[in-house]
């Protein structure tokens, strides 16, 4: 049980959006004594320690938290030079959307859903490969007909397009969310 409850203790970090104190791991794992968290907490801390690995776990603000070792910082920096090319604004967001959930989808009617131009945004989409083009429509211009790609789906990290949640399901996550916002105190 010694092992499971360092492997809980891990995952309790890894999972924390903040610094994770000891009166929070404690308040969590109420079926061990004090003494066994902490004993845990060390041995932890210790494996990070002794084992080459590229994350560890450091004491900050009060808590316990994951970092990456200084010795890799220049990799990890242009890493996130990357990914900020590769982030998707809130406009773009907005049109993945409207095309995921109404696809296949023209530009007029992404546009119409969305209430703007979405043209620029679409050939956004495009280029990062989280859209494709499918054909034309049989209507007056024969537009072109969109929808999203194998790489849509692999960076949402679904399946299948099904596995996209409902609008009932997105209601209810969002209800949710506003309601344990209004639960949590104000800082």
């Amino acid at each position: 049980m010694e092992n499971r409850l360092k492997e809980i203790i891990e995952s309790l970090i890894f999972m924390s959006l903040e610094p994770l104190t000891l009166e929070k791991i404690k308040g969590v794992l109420t079926e061990f004594n004090e003494r066994e968290i902490e004993q845990a907490i060390n041995e932890l801390l210790e494996t990070f320690v002794t084992n080459e690995r590229g994350i560890q776990i450091i004491q900050a603000a009060g808590g316990y938290l994951f970092s990456t070792k200084p010795e890799h910082d220049s990799w990890i920096k242009r890493l996130l030079k990357l990914e900020r090319k590769n982030r998707l604004s809130s406009a773009a967001l907005e049109t993945l959307s409207a095309i995921a959930y109404h696809q296949p989808i023209t530009l007029a009617e992404i546009s119409a859903l969305r209430g703007v131009d979405s043209s620029h945004t679409l050939k956004t989409l495009l280029q990062k490969r989280l859209v494709k083009i499918v054909g034309r429509k049989k209507s007056p211009g024969n537009p072109l007909i969109y929808r999203t790609s194998e790489k849509f789906l692999a960076y949402f990290g679904l399946n299948n397009i099904k596995d996209l949640p409902s609008p009932e399901e997105m209601s209810k996550i969002l209800e949710e969310e506003n309601i344990s916002e209004e639960d949590s105190p104000t800082q």
